[in-house]
């Protein structure tokens, strides 16, 4: 109850999931896909479904092609020298029906059981769209095959290993808008980063659940960072190390930074409303995570994430690009006001912070702030209590309506 105002946008939301439960199609392999949605990504099967219905097809289908191609990539117990040569020629496979692969486990065994139904999916779509998702597949599985036997080593490495795994994600994203005659045809530079930025919070945000991996972890910060605080990766885990722990956290999330200016030319020409949100909610959530994770110990002792009021919040409110613009300076305020000048790089995630800021306020988008972060709140807040008082019976009920 510290944060009335998130209830109304957490029961618009479990309303909203509701109707996607209900909007299942009846044809098994759509009904399979889009249930396997849910199940492997409970937030990007909320956003997909403001897109149209041939694009949303297409990007559920690319979502599940590549979170197959992943698991073959994540399932640590697959001998390496099985595991190259199916993410080499996975794409070849997405036209065989009689082709399969077992691995995994819980939801995504489920999806590898049955990628048939994903496949019989993949041929119904136009043309256009299935070559656009064959060829990331492609490039993506052959990066990943590299990086099965390479390790992360520098920085380079680390963008590198990005790109196959997300960038490509949005490379491919973008040919779909395009091939929907939806949007123009953004630049690789700036659909690249906007994967990598995702991709980057989710490594770091995922430490320690990587690091304890089993049968064996795999983790993907650059040893020309994290060497500079520690002998092993894993020696961020323990309390006696948690002072440089730290300091390598900063350092990852100050590298992260610097896609952010990219991602907000990116979202800026967009001109699909459906589209514009599909991206930018993604992309305020990633901001405000890092936030949430900068300078913060919690990160090697558990998962940091938004709590769920905020997320609805942002799923709500994310509508315009001065939505956006407002977030991210918010969410930046937020993470400069958790830097020490005894860190390492706090010269330069101030430098990166600045930029944001700046390309943020040179939108002359910004008329309001406090938006996030409940500054001066407290008399809005009684208010907000007596209405939330008022309302929850109501929305409640119209929640268990929406069920029936």
């Amino acid at each position: 109850m510290d944060h009335p105002e998130e209830i109304y946008p957490m029961v618009k939301l479990r309303m909203a999931a509701a109707r996607i439960s209900k909007q299942i199609p009846p044809e098994e392999h759509w009904a399979f896909a889009y249930t396997m949605l849910q199940k492997v990504s409970r937030s990007f099967a909320l956003v997909i479904q403001q897109l149209g219905p041939e694009l949303r097809n297409a990007v559920c289908v690319f979502y599940l092609v590549l979170r197959a191609l992943d698991t073959v990539e994540d399932d640590t117990s697959v001998p390496t020298e099985i595991k190259v040569p199916i993410l080499e020629s996975f794409y070849r496979h997405l036209y065989d029906l009689n082709w399969s692969f077992l691995c995994g486990t819980k939801d995504y065994k489920i999806l590898m059981d049955k990628l048939q139904l994903v496949q019989i999916a993949f041929l119904e779509l136009n043309k256009d769209y299935e070559e656009a998702i064959e060829e990331i597949t492609r490039r993506m599985g052959a990066g990943m095959a590299k990086f099965i036997q390479k390790e992360v080593e520098t920085v380079d490495d680390y963008d590198e290993y990005c790109h196959y795994v997300a960038g490509l994600v949005g490379l491919g994203l973008s040919k779909l808008f395009y091939v929907a005659r939806l949007e123009d045809l953004a630049s690789d530079s700036l659909s690249n980063s906007m994967g990598l930025f995702l991709q980057k919070t989710n490594i770091i945000r995922d430490y320690l659940e990587d690091i304890n991996e089993i049968p064996k972890s795999r983790m993907f910060w650059p040893r020309e960072i994290w060497s500079k605080y520690a002998e092993k990766l894993e020696d961020f885990k323990y309390e006696k190390n948690f002072e440089k722990s730290v300091q390598c956290l900063n350092d990852m999330v100050t590298n992260a930074l610097i896609h952010v200016e990219d991602c907000l030319q990116y979202m800026a020409p967009l001109k699909d409303q459906a589209i514009f949100r599909f991206c930018a909610i993604p992309q305020v959530m990633a901001i405000g995570t890092l936030a949430l994770c900068y300078n913060n110990v919690n990160v090697f002792k558990g998962v940091v994430k938004m709590r769920r009021g905020l997320t609805a919040r942002v799923i709500a409110e994310t509508n315009t690009m001065k939505d956006v613009y407002g977030a991210f300076y918010e969410f930046s305020v937020l993470l400069e006001s958790k830097i020490e000048d005894k860190d390492p790089n706090s010269s330069l995630t101030r430098k990166r912070i600045e930029v944001i800021k700046k390309a943020c306020t040179a939108s002359g988008s910004i008329t309001k702030r406090g938006k996030y972060l409940n500054e001066g709140r407290s008399s809005y807040n009684s208010i907000m209590m007596m209405l939330v008082f008022l309302l929850v019976p109501i929305l409640l009920a119209l929640l268990f309506l929406n069920k029936q």
